[in-house]
């Protein structure tokens, strides 16, 4: 990782600038890089990683979003960060675990196993039928998950030169996936209807859909809880030693190895636009970077909000875009506590609150994520790092007299949540960090610190990579596939494949 750097010689032209250092825009650049192409990321803040970066505070390592992730070791996983990374010729050392966490309702807490048959136990000992009805509701995406493993994401590409690489290379697999390409663009609520009545397994169901993409059942897409289904049961779940940096490190190195370049406090303030064609970034300190190819790894409406002219995109296009609705921000909770007498204690908890109101209410239903449980060394001796979050509407948030009394009121139902699992929390607590809405757009640069776009299954599809403007793409949360880190990480591949021939693409 560089500093800013003088502009690029007329000797070593740019071919490709992203903005951002995500998940998706690592991968697109290091693919691009691997490619052969002189690759240069522009990364506004200090730390690469975008929502995945990590921070440091008095000795506790904590992850700034996702601390759930399956997949990232074996030679046949389906994640597509292990594909790039792979590619990449980079690895990461993880420490498995299981159970995968535990679920915590008003009337019952339970763990939540890998290892689907045991799973269903669990759920069997609270509805007998509804167990038996999550089984056939597992089976039929399960079937889709079968279907879907023999076409790996890193041959993928986002242009229609993918119908090529399906039928040279893909083709029995594609003969595979007819039974069900009805559900490719199903909802899960679609698979729940023809399968589950309980109304108990409907409900956990909705909260598995939110746990992914932040809609509930009826919005979010059958193949991706499919994939989760399927990875889940069959690699396993495992933490980064070293928490989420270590992917982003991983990334990082890869992008390296094969020539290209991070720079870091690197700020694009405008994406050049000449007569419909992309022409380069401006940066913030005045220096002009010049390219005919520009991947933006910022949201839908940063880009054509922020970094974008007005008339730079057809005027339609441009205010449909921005129309989108987006998931909901945060209310985040970091906290650093003594660990005496925790011997026992688990990694990853889900607690709702209250059973009549929705599982999407704003505080109602609490993430909370442990890693120094697995990996001792984010945390000093004796210690625990704690993430708590919920959903948090942006709206309403200022920084004015009363922000900081806000801010404790609203860390309440994260406080209640962690009281599930340690009692005596609160007085165990040596570090404690506040997040709000205005705390994620600030870091992270999003827009209302959303979670993504709030896109539901049949009512719309996430856009693709490409946009109207000549040269220029997007990748990360607000594209194709969608929300949470295999997902932009496959958006990463899919931009990166899509800008060399066929024939450069690896097998």
């Amino acid at each position: 990782m560089t500093p800013l750097s003088p502009v690029t010689s007329p000797l070593s032209p740019i071919d490709i600038i992203i903005i951002g250092s995500g998940i998706g825009g690592l991968c697109a650049a290091g693919l691009l890089a691997r490619y052969g192409k002189r690759v240069i990321v522009c990364e506004s803040h200090t730390i690469a990683g975008g929502a995945a970066h990590s921070f440091r505070r008095r000795g506790f390592e904590f992850d700034s979003g996702p601390s759930f992730y399956c997949g990232l070791t074996g030679n046949q996983s389906l994640n597509p960060i292990k594909q790039v990374l792979d590619t990449l010729g980079e690895s990461i050392q993880v420490i498995p675990y299981d159970p995968l966490g535990h679920y915590h309702f008003p009337e019952v807490s339970f763990a939540v196993y890998s290892n689907a048959a045991q799973y269903r136990q669990e759920i069997h000992k609270i509805t007998p039928q509804g167990a038996k009805e999550l089984e056939q509701f597992e089976q039929r995406l399960l079937g889709l998950y079968e279907a879907m493993k023999g076409i790996p994401t890193i041959a993928l590409r986002s242009d229609w030169q993918v119908i090529l690489v399906l039928l040279q290379r893909y083709l029995p697999s594609l003969v595979k996936m007819l039974p069900y390409l009805s559900l490719v663009q199903s909802s899960v609520g679609d698979v729940m209807n023809a399968t589950v009545k309980d109304p108990w397994v409907r409900r956990l169901i909705d909260l598995e859909c939110f746990l992914l993409s932040g809609l509930k059942a009826h919005g979010t897409i059958a193949p991706e809880v499919a994939f989760m289904l399927g990875e889940r049961s069959r690699a396993g779940v495992e933490y980064p030693v070293g928490g989420s940096a270590a992917i982003v490190n991983a990334l990082v190195r890869g992008l390296e190895r094969w020539g290209g370049e991070l720079r870091l406090g690197c700020h694009v303030e405008q994406i050049l636009v000449e007569s419909g064609k992309v022409a380069g970034v401006r940066l913030r300190n005045g220096e002009v970077l010049s390219a005919s190819i520009v991947i933006s790894n910022a949201t839908l409406w940063d880009t054509y909000n922020q970094l974008l002219r007005p008339e730079d995109l057809p005027a339609a296009y441009r205010q449909t875009a921005l129309e989108t609705p987006a998931v909901e921000s945060f209310m985040h909770l970091h906290l650093g506590i003594r660990a005496d007498g925790l011997d026992n204690l688990t990694g990853h908890h889900v607690v709702v609150h209250d059973s009549i109101q929705d599982i999407s209410t704003p505080g109602n239903t609490c993430m909370i994520s442990i890693p120094s449980v697995w990996d001792k060394n984010l945390a000093p001796e004796g210690h625990h790092g704690v993430h708590a979050y919920t959903l948090e509407p942006y709206a309403g948030w200022e920084h004015n007299d009363g922000y900081e009394v806000k801010k404790q009121e609203k860390a309440q139902s994260l406080y209640r949540a962690l009281e599930r699992i340690i009692p005596d929390v609160r007085e165990r607590v040596v570090l404690e960090l506040i997040g709000t809405p205005l705390t994620h757009a600030h870091y992270l640069r999003r827009y209302q610190g959303t979670y993504g776009p709030a896109i539901a299954a049949g009512k719309g599809m996430f856009p693709s990579t490409h946009t109207p403007i000549q040269g220029l793409y997007r990748v990360g949360d607000s594209t194709l596939p969608g929300i949470g880190v295999p997902a932009v990480a496959a958006s990463g591949i899919l931009c990166a494949n899509s800008l060399v021939n066929v024939g450069q693409m690896l097998k």
